[in-house]
């Protein structure tokens, strides 16, 4: 039986473990079902074939695509390599793939597109994603309100919809929430795999990491407690459930 291939990029082992349960749970998975490496301590398989999998997931972290190399530390550098390495076999092939923030930054930045830190900034929290006309005709979207919340923390964004894609849904802060590349290529500005529980761990795991003042942490995690963010998982899941 094969597998989906979850990338973790997070070196804090508090927020990956999370971050995996979350994916399983949200996703509808078992640990049986997917071959789960932290690249921030493991290396990806030697002689690893995507057609071993039934897709890819990667998920967050605190690296930037748009950092300049001298600032990257040597994990994020290698983490970074170690992702972008499969990019031109999953973009070249059109194999199942899930983005979720990080993961948005690197497809784009495989297809040439500007990743900044310039613009379409929209702190930590709940934004508000909108469908648009391709979205809503995407499988993976189907029976989505036309508006729905979504829960983002990023330094970094598209500044352009990459070559290939199309835009599944924006937000008035950040116009690319969703892209496709292909019809089976997919990445997220926002988590899908989020809930408030998991975002209170990150809140608290990343306070010093420059997503927000340290003094805010308190007043974020009450308002994602009180935010209704369920549609997002329903992404994820379905992203299992059509190429599982």
């Amino acid at each position: 039986m094969k597998s989906f291939l979850i990338l973790q990029l997070r070196p804090e082992a508090e927020a990956s473990d999370n971050e995996y349960a979350a994916i399983l749970g949200k996703g509808g998975l078992t640990e049986a079902e997917t071959c789960r490496v932290r690249l921030d301590c493991e290396t990806l398989p030697a002689k690893l074939r995507l057609d071993d999998y039934c897709g890819v997931i990667v998920g967050g972290g605190p690296g930037c695509v748009s950092d300049p190399p001298q600032k990257k530390s040597p994990v994020e550098a290698r983490i970074e390599a170690a992702v972008l390495g499969l990019m031109p076999e999953i973009t070249g092939r059109d194999f199942p793939f899930m983005g979720c923030c990080y993961g948005i930054g690197v497809l784009g930045y495989h297809l040439g597109a500007p990743v900044t830190k310039d613009h379409h900034g929209e702190g930590v929290g709940a934004t508000l994603c909108k469908l648009t006309p391709e979205g809503a005709t995407d499988p993976l979207l189907a029976g989505f309100p036309s508006e729905f919340q979504a829960f983002v923390g990023h330094k970094e964004a598209l500044d352009a919809l990459p070559d290939g894609c199309v835009q599944l849904l924006s937000s008035d802060p950040c116009p690319y929430q969703m892209i496709r590349h292909g019809a089976n290529v997919y990445a997220t500005q926002f988590h899908p795999e989020a809930d408030a529980a998991v975002f209170e761990t990150r809140i608290r795991v990343y306070r010093e990491r420059g997503y927000f003042p340290p003094e805010d942490a308190d007043r974020l995690i009450a308002m994602c407690r009180a935010a209704d963010v369920t549609m997002p998982e329903r992404i994820l899941r379905g992203f299992v459930e059509r190429y599982g």
